[in-house]
This record gives C-alpha cells, sequence and structure tokens, in this order.
C-alpha cells in the first residue's frame, strides 16, 4: 500500500460516472467530447471513449500532444490559442496522429492561426464567452471572427462556450439557460458570415443535467469522472458517486482537532466563495477542513470522535483538477487491489 497522502480512484465508481454521462449525452442526441485536463491519464480517456466520446477536449498543446501519441485519434484544444511559429508547428506534427481542432476569440488570433496553419487539416471553434466572463468573444461577434479564419485558410467547425458561472450556488439551471442563448446567437452570427457551425460546443459538470440539446450538438463536462467537494456542496453530484478521494493518515489530534498530512501539496488550495472548507470527509459529513497547510490539513469534526492517532482518513479535494495535477500518480482500486495509473500529462502547461 502506498504511503499517505495519495490519490486513490474508486474504479467502480469512476465506469459508472462514465457510463452515466455517456448514456446522458446519448440519450439527448449529442455528441461528448470530454475535457481530460480534469485526470490527464490515458487509462481514463480510453475508457471513455470505449464508452462512446467522440473524442477529447484539452487545455494546452503539451496536453494533446500526449494523448494523441497514445493513440487517442481526435483531440480539440479548448482554448483561444495565440501561435508562434513553433506552437503552429508542433500541432502541424500533431495532425499525423489525431484530428487537430483549436479555439480562437479574437479576429486577430483567428487571422494568425489562420496564416500558420492555413495550409494544414487543423480546425479552429470561435470561444465565445456566455457569462462566465473568461475568455471568449461577444455572441453577436462570432461571425467576424469566424470569417477572419475562413479568409486565411482555417477551417472552421463552428462555435464553442463553457458556462463557467455554473460554479456558484444555485446557478446549474440558469447558466445553462445563459450556454443556450449565446450558443444560439453565435451560430445565427456564424451562418449570416456564410460560415455553417457543424458543432455547437458547451457543458460543465455542474450544469451538464440542464444541457440545452435544441441548440447544442456537443458536451464538454470534465469533473464528472471523478466528482470533487464543490460538486457535492452544488448538488450536482451526490457523495457516494465521488471516486477520487485523497487517502491521508492522522498525524495529530492537537487542540482535540483531527490533523492529517495531507495538505495543499495534494489536494490543492482552492476554495471557492462558497465552499464551506478546504475539502470534505466522506465518513464524517458533517466534518470540514477548516484550515490547510502545505503538509496539514486541520479538521473539525463537529463533535464526532477523533480517528486514533495513525489511521487513514479519506479526503475529497474541493477542486479535483488541482489535485490530480499535483502527483504524477493515482491508484485505481478494483476489489481490493490497488493499480498505478501515471497520470501523464501533468504539468503540461504550454
Amino acid at each position: 500500500m502506498p504511503a499517505t497522502p495519495y490519490l486513490r480512484v474508486d474504479l467502480a465508481r469512476l465506469r459508472r460516472n462514465i457510463a452515466r454521462v455517456a448514456e446522458f449525452a446519448d440519450g439527448a442526441g449529442l455528441a461528448l467530447r470530454p475535457h481530460v485536463k480534469t485526470h490527464k491519464t490515458v487509462e481514463i480517456a480510453r475508457l471513455q471513449l470505449a464508452a462512446g466520446a467522440v473524442g477529447i477536449s484539452v487545455a494546452t498543446i503539451g496536453e494533446a500532444e500526449t494523448f494523441a501519441r497514445n493513440g487517442i485519434g481526435d483531440v480539440f484544444v479548448a482554448y483561444p490559442l495565440w501561435l508562434d511559429d513553433t506552437a503552429a508547428g508542433r500541432l502541424t506534427d500533431l495532425t499525423g496522429d489525431a484530428a487537430v481542432a483549436i479555439g480562437v476569440d479574437s479576429v486577430e488570433g483567428a487571422a494568425n492561426a489562420g496564416r500558420l496553419l492555413g495550409a494544414t487539416t487543423v480546425e479552429a471553434l470561435v470561444e465565445i464567452d456566455c457569462g462566465h466572463h473568461r475568455s471568449g468573444v461577444l455572441p453577436r461577434d462570432a461571425g467576424k471572427v469566424a470569417l477572419a479564419a475562413v479568409r486565411t485558410g482555417l477551417q472552421v467547425r463552428g462555435v464553442f462556450t463553457f458556462p463557467g458561472h455554473s460554479y456558484a450556488a444555485g446557478a446549474l439551471a440558469s447558466a445553462a439557460a445563459d450556454e443556450a442563448a449565446a450558443l444560439r446567437e453565435a451560430a445565427a452570427s456564424l451562418r449570416e458570415a456564410g460560415v455553417e457551425p457543424h458543432v455547437v460546443s458547451g457543458g460543465s459538470t455542474p450544469s451538464l443535467a440542464h444541457s440545452d440539446p435544441s441548440v447544442l450538438t456537443e458536451l464538454r463536462p470534465g469533473v464528472y469522472v471523478f466528482g470533487d467537494a464543490q460538486q457535492w456542496e452544488l448538488g450536482a453530484m451526490p457523495p457516494d458517486s465521488l471516486a477520487l478521494t485523497c487517502s491521508a493518515s492522522v498525524v495529530s489530534h492537537a487542540g482535540g482537532r483531527l490533523v492529517l498530512d495531507a495538505g495543499s501539496k495534494v489536494l490543492g488550495a482552492d476554495r471557492p466563495a462558497y465552499a464551506s472548507g478546504f475539502g470534505r470527509l466522506p465518513e464524517h459529513p458533517d466534518a470540514r477542513i477548516v484550515m490547510l497547510s502545505e503538509h496539514h490539513a486541520v479538521v473539525d469534526l463537529a463533535g464526532a470522535s477523533l480517528p486514533p492517532l495513525g489511521s487513514r482518513v479519506d479526503v475529497v479535494p474541493n477542486h479535483v483538477c488541482n489535485a490530480v495535477n499535483l502527483v504524477d500518480t493515482v491508484y485505481a482500486e478494483e476489489s481490493g487491489e490497488l493499480r498505478p495509473w501515471s497520470v501523464t500529462a501533468r504539468g503540461l502547461n504550454s
């Protein structure tokens, strides 16, 4: 058994989560292109494809390279890339292993991508802002961006967005409604520019159940494979569906509280405004991690008895994507046996 702290994947729950979302997408008539920045693990991507995913979404060219060179044949870099000669060369090289698409979200970015990639098979999708206010062009301007790409020789596949404002208490359905309205307007903008949007892509794990199949053609959730404390607190995933936990050891009872050896260097430090702590304990649903240092997690057990020193406790990280990116290996558990899986794409930030 690995020394604590380590990340453990409940393989049965993982498979159920993959099957559940694949069945949801199929039932809605939508393609599923999961975002693998959550798990960064080739074995899990293969399980998703075997369940019916049409391809994968990634955040960086480095992630695209890793998965394409491990046999994943359809990759979308869901990010508004600003390309230089080196990045364009890497994408061009990838087309020998996979169908490749990238995101653009400005006239300048689209024209630059077309100048560098227009003679290749790389395609583009125009990113729009549906209310998260991070990246993405206004929906009404999507056609201008698409036209800039087409005029420089870059094939445009369609439009995409991320309803990231679904990560707020009570916002799951409203964010999905914003997404649908924005994508509908963006698709119309492309058509007005003479570009047919064959793909209209969106989706997040919190808003997934509210996705509008009359507008979208494709879903790109990521966290659903594992779940995390954010999904638990938002009500997007129940605790008995959470497939990744950190196994931690009890190292102290100082101050009458539980102190674990799993700090921010394995759990990640994310704590959104709505979160009630720095992580959750499945066996103690009323408990909260009230203090997080690099190598300590201090837990208020809400009156429950303290587990003995040296015992092991499971912790659900707040944000599973960050936690997975902090380790080289996750351990898939099935029938009591642990199987190491390499987090092959961790740390590939460009």
